[in-house]
């Protein structure tokens, strides 16, 4: 898909064809332009670095939702080593939207899973656009406690718009795949380490998102709806999906101001898109250091801590000592008379002495 350009990547875009057609100038009519070259070609970069600096959140969903971006089989070709994939959920089926298995990262076991899409259409369809059904979130809750079972930590990925909404997933249940999926990762006495790599769509991306850190790339977001599906409810057309994105505070800043997150994960400038082996990089050295922080708390003392980290999510205001603030009590009205349809104020001495008697 080398032609894929997203719409405001369109200034870079045209520098490059400008410097393409220097360059041709260059070695069709063998002028030396080296200089012109090198003022394009930084010229390119201060472009980019300016535009990717400036995204809205609308735009970054546009980022994250590149066709070229990594995902988490890319990753885990580039940062696992001796990766068996596993597959099915003993049920039903084999879910070709969530992958995973046993892998190495660097010196550290993992279990390693997260949600899958395709390059293309053929794949697209066999990974249901990265969509889970039941069986997917029963394939990786499987998969995770059997990582319990052998001490091994778990890593995931999370890649999606969300879990499939279709009849098929409605008659197999994927409330309850999701709901149990939550219940059992709080009880997963080994560390869980979740990266958002691109999209975070609801409830599709928390059935695997229940961990002890909460890791987000720059241009990923994670979001209790869609921007669409929110333009939809409250503007009624999903037009609105800019303005849709601004109000649900979905980037990576949001998420950890509102304590949702623990750490963005830099991108290359460009997106991960452009430069795939500095992400891979880049997301691996964040997955070993925190890998190794949280591997050295004591198992009851990592349920425990996962438990006050996601009890502690939502909380809309503090005090100084992180208590939930209470309503202050109303000033009390004074009483009043009527009198002939007129109000009238009880001096508080007359009061005291109407309540004496």
């Amino acid at each position: 898909m080398p032609g894929y350009t997203l719409p405001f990547e369109k200034p870079i875009i045209e520098l490059e064809e400008k410097l393409k057609e220097l360059e041709s100038f260059s070695e069709t009519q063998d002028i030396d332009v080296s200089l012109e070259i090198e003022r394009m070609q930084e010229k390119i970069e201060e472009t980019r670095r300016k535009v990717y600096s400036e995204l809205t959140p609308w735009q970054k969903v546009q980022v994250a939702r590149h066709p070229l971006r990594p995902y988490t089989s890319d990753y885990i070709e580039d940062i696992a080593t001796d990766f068996v994939e596993l597959h099915g959920d003993r049920l039903h089926a084999d879910d070709r939207a969530i992958i995973g298995g046993m892998a190495t990262i660097d010196s550290h076991r993992v279990m390693i899973l997260g949600t899958q899409k395709g390059r293309d259409t053929k794949a697209n369809l066999e990974c249901n656009f990265g969509c889970a059904y039941p069986e997917g979130y029963r394939k990786a809750l499987r998969l995770m406690k059997m990582a319990n079972k052998f001490r091994i930590p778990i890593v995931t990925l999370i890649d999606t718009p969300g879990a499939f909404p279709g009849v098929e997933s409605e008659e197999r249940h994927i409330a309850e795949a999701i709901a149990v999926n939550l219940r059992e990762m709080f009880t997963l006495s080994v560390p869980i380490i979740v990266a958002v790599i691109g999209e975070g769509g609801s409830g599709g991306a928390l059935g695997i998102g229940v961990g002890d850190r909460i890791l987000v790339l720059e241009h990923a977001y994670y979001s209790v709806i869609s921007p669409e599906g929110c333009a939809a409810i409250l503007w009624k057309d999903r037009a609105f999906a800019d303005k849709a994105s601004e109000a649900l505070r979905l980037t990576a800043n949001d998420l950890i101001e509102f304590g949702l997150a623990d750490e963005v994960v830099p991108e290359p400038f460009g997106g991960a898109h452009a430069n795939r082996e500095e992400m891979s990089a880049t997301l691996k050295k964040h997955l070993i250091k925190h890998l190794k922080a949280v591997s050295k708390i004591s198992p009851d003392q990592l349920l425990q801590k996962r438990y006050e980290k996601f009890r502690a999510m939502g909380l809309f205001a503090s005090g100084p000592e992180g208590k939930q603030k209470k309503p202050e009590p109303k000033a009390k009205e004074p009483e009043t008379t009527q009198d002939e349809g007129e109000s009238t104020q009880i001096p508080e001495s007359e009061k005291q002495t109407k309540d004496k008697a």
